[in-house]
């Protein structure tokens, strides 16, 4: 019997390795985000983005995250003190005209803050984990085009400016002034914070200008209330990188504090309540905003009990906690004016 053929069966030729390179498709990698990012915020940026060609698509991207697009609660933390201002000059919901102005402005002039801030940091934020993937910290915009947004943003927010009054025009070259100085503080004094919330809040005394042609002192009580928020919201956050703001040489108000931290928050948060008692005694407001204010000291204890460790995603919540309170005291005040 013949013996039963076995064939092996046909192997195919291996793909050359050209041919294997073009079957590829090189799938273009995701812009970097720093690890502080909205991820809510990020995909609206990618949405908003997805129609221009790629390198454009890049670049537009790495500016929107440079002005701090992908992270509206800065924004949101600029805007509630200038609606607070707004509502007390107004006596009730404010004027259209002054409103727009002053809202675009919040958002133009953050950005614009933003901006100027990497630009002062570009070589301290490469050291810290949080501030690494920043675009200009990860060398995916130049100082230079940091610098041309800046002034950018600055002018627009000055052209918003010129459709008011004389006063608030002259008020705004402080506000620019105070932008501009902030980040260079982190170098020289221990109390940056107290210079973000006089930029932050410079906004208060040209609302009430815009709308009454002066600042009363109920202002220059809100403006002074929202500088004590501010080293509140900003020490918290400042915690998130107390670490590696010592080994790279920054200065903050979380550092100064120390152990006593803590104890220093509440202090101010006891002050700041304080502050905004005054303010609605003088703006003879009603329960609606007793009630608000009530509400805020709630939200202060729960800010104290989440960094009561000082552990780094609970002292960034806390920061991120502080929208909800200055909405909260948005809320009592429109409240209390409507119900007069």
């Amino acid at each position: 019997m013949a013996p039963t053929s076995r064939k092996r069966p046909r192997r195919n030729p291996p793909a050359p390795a050209t041919s294997r390179a073009r079957a590829a498709v090189p799938v273009a990698p995701k812009p970097q985000r720093p690890a502080d990012s909205s991820t809510r915020a990020a995909r609206v940026l990618d949405w908003l983005l997805q129609k221009l060609p790629a390198a454009q698509r890049e670049k537009a991207h790495d500016i929107l995250v440079l002005t701090r697009m992908d992270r509206p609660i800065g924004a949101l933390l600029l805007l509630w003190p200038t609606w607070w201002a707004l509502w007390l000059a107004a006596g009730d919901f404010p004027p259209w005209k002054p409103l727009l102005i002053f809202t675009l402005g919040v958002f133009a002039m953050r950005a614009a803050g933003c901006a100027i801030n990497d630009y002062a940091d570009r070589k301290l934020d490469p050291q810290v984990a949080r501030t690494a993937g920043r675009p200009l910290a990860a060398g995916r915009i130049t100082p230079r085009e940091a610098l041309i947004v800046f002034v950018s943003l600055l002018a627009l927010a000055f052209v918003l400016v010129l459709f008011t009054n004389a006063l608030t025009i002259k008020l705004s070259f402080v506000g620019a002034a105070l932008a501009a100085l902030y980040p260079f503080t982190k170098r020289y004094t221990d109390l940056p914070q107290v210079v973000l919330g006089a930029a932050f809040g410079w906004s208060i005394p040209m609302a009430f200008a815009a709308v009454q042609n002066t600042v009363p002192a109920v202002g220059w009580v809100l403006f002074i209330a929202n500088i004590l928020w501010s080293v509140i919201y900003d020490t918290e956050y400042a915690m998130v990188d107390r670490d590696e703001d010592l080994k790279a040489g920054a200065r903050s108000t979380a550092i100064l504090f120390g152990d006593a931290d803590l104890m220093i928050i509440g202090v101010l948060m006891g002050t700041f309540l304080t502050a905004m008692v005054m303010v609605g005694t003088r703006a003879h407001l009603g329960w609606p905003y007793w009630l608000a204010v009530a509400l805020a000291a709630g939200l202060f204890g729960w800010q104290q009990w989440l960094i009561r460790n000082r552990a780094r995603d609970a002292c960034l919540a806390a920061f991120r906690h502080n929208n909800w309170l200055g909405l909260t005291l948005w809320i009592g005040i429109a409240l209390a004016l409507a119900l007069r």
